[in-house]
């Protein structure tokens, strides 16, 4: 395929997210007409450096900074309506227009789904199982859409379907609050009831056939960029469960949180730190707990968008990498925050694992193996400090050498690289 011979690209994340998709999507999102999250909530988080201003979003997508772009909030998406206003209202203020278009078929989150991610925490730290929940309603919802009791956008906005709806799902989740949970807390039912009446009134005009919306772009020959939220190791099929989100964070989730067809696919970008954060328990067998994790952590900003908690910090672990390029179909990576390696003296990165005698270049999905797991390292020499480069062939050497020995072993070439935070620290490869 040619250069600029795409019509559709998806960004994804190739880790445990956080690995700068904001960035990326900004860049194409620049070259779309389109841009559309396809799965998960507001527990996602991604932040935007342009011009000196730090833009930090949880629920609309990253090209939202182009005004140029319709914003597309697809039906995989699960949506805080108090969220969305809030964002759609800072943006406002600072002069952004937003383009929004939401999914009829979108569900919704309600204050009594937050309530159940807290007190379900509670039961799930008593069996150490240091969850991933960011409080934000997101499995509950999840947890209602798939047991068919959940409301969508298009019952919030038709009065009479939504309090029928509501009735059935509140009694559901409150039995389940005071009962499983054991929760002792108010809950009243018509101040929420009302309170999302109003959210009703207000999203009303946004909410389309979004599915109908961007097949008949394709249709007209638009482009179209769909946004992943977290990333691939948080999939809740192949992620490292139970320490996942409650969503697919891969490939597969634009076509069943889109309605676009796989077929109409061209361009798949892993977007992956240079080497790797995560936020949550669950084994980590490249971490980095001593002063060279605190110095990759400190200079990396390595924060929660959402939360604010610290990442676990490691070296690249070409084992994962290589298992999300399989499972997505990853045809480039987007590296970045390369820099944050600047003036390290070595820098590793593990080809495989051993447990016991055995050597493994898999991830298995058995914890009780991947807990064990000691990873065997490859270890390059350090490029001092990186600078303003504007071309790939002007990077350190080192730094050249540890960027291609990733290519040859995943099997894919890099694309972009990025050294800093702001658009115009980017290398196109």
């Amino acid at each position: 395929m040619k250069k600029n011979n795409w019509q559709t690209v998806v960004v994804l994340g190739a880790q445990w997210g956080d690995e700068g998709k904001g960035k990326v999507t900004d860049y194409y999102a620049s070259q779309t007409h389109y841009v559309v999250r396809f799965q998960g909530g507001n527990n996602a988080g991604h932040t935007i450096v342009h011009n000196n201003k730090t833009y930090k979003l949880h629920l609309l997508p990253s090209g939202v900074l182009h005004s140029r772009n319709k914003i597309v909030i697809g039906n995989g998406v699960v949506i805080d309506p108090e969220v969305l206003l809030y964002e759609m209202n800072k943006l406002k203020k600072l002069g952004k227009k937003v383009n929004l278009l939401i999914s009829d078929r979108a569900h919704i989150i309600f204050d009594f789904h937050k309530m159940l991610d807290m007190a379900s925490e509670k039961i799930q730290k008593k069996r150490k199982l240091d969850a991933m929940s960011t409080h934000r309603g997101i499995w509950p919802v999840y947890s209602a859409k798939t047991g068919r009791i959940g409301i969508r956008m298009v019952d919030l906005i038709n009065p009479v379907v939504f309090k029928n709806k509501f009735d059935l799902l509140f009694e559901v989740e409150k039995k389940k609050l005071q009962k499983v949970y054991g929760y002792k807390g108010r809950i009243n039912k018509q101040e929420i009831f009302k309170k999302y009446k109003s959210y009703a009134s207000k999203l009303k005009k946004y909410v389309i056939d979004t599915s109908l919306e961007l097949n008949n772009g394709l249709d007209k020959g638009k482009k179209i960029l769909f946004e992943g939220a977290q990333g691939a190791m948080l999939d809740v099929d192949f992620g490292v469960y139970p320490y996942t989100t409650s969503s697919n964070t891969t490939i597969g989730a634009v076509g069943t949180g889109a309605g676009v067809s796989p077929q109409k696919i061209d361009r798949v970008i892993g977007v992956c730190k240079a080497y790797l954060s995560r936020v949550g328990g669950g084994a980590l067998p490249t971490e980095l707990i001593d002063k060279t994790g605190e110095l990759i952590r400190e200079v990396g900003g390595e924060y929660g968008t959402t939360t604010g908690r610290p990442r676990r910090v490691g070296w690249l672990d070409l084992v994962q990498l290589k298992m999300a390029v399989r499972i997505n179909g990853l045809t480039s990576l987007a590296i970045t925050k390369i820099d944050i390696l600047n003036n390290l003296p070595t820098i590793k990165v593990c080809t495989g694992y051993k447990v016991g005698s055995k050597v493994i270049k898999e991830m298995p999905a058995d914890l009780t193996v991947y807990n064990k797991a000691k990873p065997i390292y490859k270890t390059f020499k350090g490029w001092g400090d990186i600078g303003k480069v504007k071309k790939y062939n002007k990077l350190p050497v080192n730094a050249r050498k540890y960027l291609e020995y990733i290519e040859k072993e995943v099997g894919i070439p890099i694309r972009v690289v990025s050294i800093g935070p702001e658009r115009n620290e980017t290398i196109i490869k």
